[in-house]
């Protein structure tokens, strides 16, 4: 499919900006209107290797499981994010960040998403979700800015999967 891009101009230092999205733990602030069930991969949510597992609803698809790891940075510049969804994870997805200088000390954040779907069937169900994905995109870097400018972070975080203690027994005391 043909890459969904979008931008919006954040008054923030694009260093700022930065340190925000190099923890992928925070994008599920943002992204909450559209992605479900969200769970990070790892305990360690910032930089190369974290990763989340998550559910975005689209018409027409029952297998709408998807992942999303960081595999690339270049502070303060790019994030490059890979992963895969759909049915048996077939289709491969990729999102990038793309930071840039905007005016008096802002920052230009481009979101482009662009996924390959392997059969016709998956192409027709990505055509569907064309529409209201670019929508669900705009609308989540709105949100971004909002959360950015207000300086309101550390809201609402995603959970680890599993969801248990994460050292062995240690909610047991002998």
């Amino acid at each position: 499919m043909d890459p969904i891009s979008s931008t919006v101009v954040i008054d923030r230092p694009r260093e700022q900006v930065y340190e925000y999205l190099a923890d992928i733990a925070n994008h599920w602030e943002f992204t909450d209107h559209y992605l479900r069930e969200v769970h990070m991969t790892r305990e360690d949510t910032y930089g190369l290797g974290a990763g989340m597992r998550f559910r975005q609803p689209t018409p027409l698809n029952r297998f709408d499981w998807a992942e999303l790891t960081i595999t690339d940075m270049e502070a303060p510049r790019r994030i490059v994010q890979k992963g895969r969804g759909g049915k048996y994870n077939r289709i491969r997805m990729l999102s990038v960040l793309t930071l840039e200088p905007s005016g008096a000390g802002g920052t230009r954040v481009t979101l482009t998403t662009e996924t390959q779907p392997r059969f016709p069937s998956d192409r027709l169900i990505e055509a569907f979700a064309r529409g209201p994905l670019k929508r669900r995109q705009r609308k989540a870097l709105k949100r971004l800015r909002s959360i950015v400018e207000e300086g309101r972070e550390r809201g609402r975080r995603a959970t680890i999967a599993g969801g248990g203690p994460r050292k062995p027994a240690s909610q047991f005391r002998l």
